[in-house]
C-alpha cells in the first residue's frame, strides 16, 4: 500500500551482473501494470526485512534465554506460552541471518517466515 491506495509498491531486491540488471528493469518497465521503477543501487536507502520465529519445546531456561536474546537483538515477543516463543524481527537482513544462526544453534524446534526486504530512499543518513 501507498499513499494512494490503488498503487501498491513491490521492492525487489537482487544480485546480478550489469547486463542482466539492465535486462530485468527493461523488461519490467514494459509491463502495463508498472507505473515506475526506481533503481536505489546508488542511493542511500533504509532497508528492512520482516521475519517470524517461533521456538518450540523449550524449558524455562530457554524461555528466559530467548527473552534475553529478543531484548539484546531488539526483537518483539509477539506471543509465547509454558514452551513456546513467537518473536517478530523487523531489522536488515543480515541481523535476522544473524538472529537465525544463533537460534539455530541453540535450539532444536524453530519455525522461520520471511516477508522479504522493504526499502526506502534515505532523507539525510546512509544505511544499508
Amino acid at each position: 500500500m501507498t499513499e494512494d491506495e490503488t498503487v501498491s509498491r513491490m521492492t525487489i531486491r537482487l544480485i546480478s551482473d550489469d547486463e542482466t540488471f539492465e535486462q530485468i528493469k527493461k523488461q519490467l518497465n514494459r509491463c502495463i501494470e508498472v507505473i515506475k521503477v526506481i533503481d536505489f543501487t546508488n542511493s542511500p536507502i533504509h532497508m528492512k526485512e520482516l521475519l517470524f520465529v517461533k521456538v518450540r519445546k523449550c524449558s524455562k531456561g530457554d524461555l528466559g534465554e530467548l527473552f534475553r536474546i529478543a531484548e539484546v537483538f531488539g526483537v518483539s515477543i509477539i506471543d509465547y506460552d509454558k514452551e513456546s516463543v513467537l518473536m517478530e524481527c523487523v531489522q536488515t537482513e543480515s541481523k535476522n541471518n544473524a538472529l537465525l544462526t544463533l537460534l539455530s544453534s541453540d535450539f532444536q524446534s524453530i519455525e522461520v517466515v520471511r516477508g522479504g526486504s522493504v526499502a526506502i530512499e534515505s532523507i539525510s543518513i546512509t544505511e544499508r
